[in-house]
């Protein structure tokens, strides 16, 4: 048995100590300022017994928090928990140099997140389905997950009956399952290959359950469109796409950006997904939508179409990493909105630098490439406004941003 002191948290959430010989040593569920006691495996003390507990202590929300791995931070407050995500911003920019106004973390409330996957594995009984143990691939039952809406909880029973009928004995079955306007939409992986038995027992669990609609690998099911409504517009999102973890979470970084581009005419919307800030931003000015999935430009392009009072909305499928818009084609836009995955967005960025786009709303998932781009544009002459992080994923160590660049003179 050993004692540690937690001097800080590290990046996935674990507190991190020194031994007596300088080691780090990593213990999961811990606070700085914390006194623990366990026995160490390798560089990690996974069952520690607090001796000293932190102020910022607390009772986890959720009865499955001691033995599911889904959350990292359910045992800290939720100021701790903000002053750390507002921390990891404010670092990732000191890094490279940038200062900015970091504004307080807008989290989204319990029971919301609309997206999850869940895994699932036969048993002799049937089947479990939840999500894993920490830094385990055992599957934890959560019937009663504080994280997710309720009809996302509700699910399980339906993820259970899909992997007792196409989850192999030794195989894992991977279910997403998301929350739309018009019921559950379930996407599946890893199970069987389908057959005109699994089709029809797809087709029964779909009528059983009220789904809106299921996709077992390339097979899909659509009793009734799922829609997800983008500002005033509905959208159909291809099986399995991309889609912002909350509703809160969405609504906070919509409005940052129409607020960004407020001044702006004419806008383009790189790594569009399915028209998430598009289609609000279209509203006021025409919109050019670029995304390298054909599929999510299909479903933008179709609620542009059933839509009302929206000035026009282009699109264009083209990978932004490999072939970005050069600044003989980012001329016309005096304004552009940015959404990457968590590579960031280099590449872009020096053909926006070179076009001198007036302004440009960056949304970020990760805060460290976005302190890269941020630096370099920066030093090319523009100026950062403040900087909203988004919490989306509670409990989690996951930080989103939105901020907005304009360039001087």
């Amino acid at each position: 048995m050993e004692r540690f002191e937690i001097t800080r948290l590290g990046h996935r959430g674990d507190g991190i100590a020194q031994d007596a010989e300088g080691q780090t040593v990593f213990v999961p569920r811990t606070l700085p300022g914390e006194v623990v006691e366990g026995q160490r495996k390798g560089d990690t003390v996974p069952e520690p017994r607090i001796v000293t507990p932190s102020a910022d202590r607390v009772s986890p929300p959720c009865r499955h928090a001691k033995s599911c791995g889904g959350c990292q931070l359910q045992h800290v407050s939720e100021t701790f928990a903000a002053r750390w995500k507002e921390s990891v911003i404010r670092n990732a920019l000191a890094a490279h140099g940038v200062e900015a106004d970091i504004r307080p973390m807008l989290t989204s409330p319990p029971r919301s997140r609309r997206r999850a996957t869940f895994s699932a594995r036969r048993t002799k009984k049937g089947a479990l389905a939840g999500f894993h143990a920490l830094r385990s691939d055992v599957v934890i039952a959560v019937p009663d997950c504080t994280l997710v809406t309720p009809r996302l909880a509700a699910a399980l029973p339906m993820v259970e009956a899909l992997a007792v009928l196409g989850a192999s004995r030794k195989g894992e079955l991977s279910v997403q399952v998301t929350d739309s306007l018009s019921g559950l939409d379930v996407g599946v992986t890893g199970g069987k290959t389908p057959d005109v038995t699994l089709r029809q027992a797809l087709s029964d669990i779909g009528r059983a359950f009220d789904l809106a609609r299921i996709a077992w690998d390339d097979e899909v099911l659509t009793r009734r469109p799922p829609i997800q409504r983008f500002g005033s517009v509905d959208v159909v999102p291809p099986p399995g796409t991309f889609l912002q973890a909350t509703q809160a979470g969405e609504t906070a970084l919509r409005a940052a950006v129409l607020d960004i581009l407020a001044g702006s005419t004419c806008v383009a919307d790189l790594f569009a997904g399915c028209g998430t800030f598009a289609l609000p931003l279209a509203g006021k000015r025409p919109v050019h939508a670029v995304e390298a999935n054909r599929a999510m430009l299909a479903a933008l392009d179709h609620g542009w179409r059933q839509g009302t009072g929206l000035r026009k909305v282009t699109t264009e499928a083209r990978d932004l990493f490999r072939n970005p818009l050069l600044p003989d084609e980012l001329a016309r836009f005096d304004g552009i909105a940015l959404d990457p995955p968590r590579a960031g967005a280099e590449a872009q960025i020096t053909q926006i630098i070179g076009a001198r786009v007036p302004c440009v709303a960056y949304v970020s998932c990760n805060p460290v490439t976005f302190a890269k781009d941020a630096a370099r544009m920066i030093a090319a002459g523009y100026e950062i406004g403040a900087v909203q992080g988004i919490d989306q994923f509670r409990w989690s160590t996951h930080v989103e941003l939105v901020a907005g660049f304009t360039l001087k003179g």
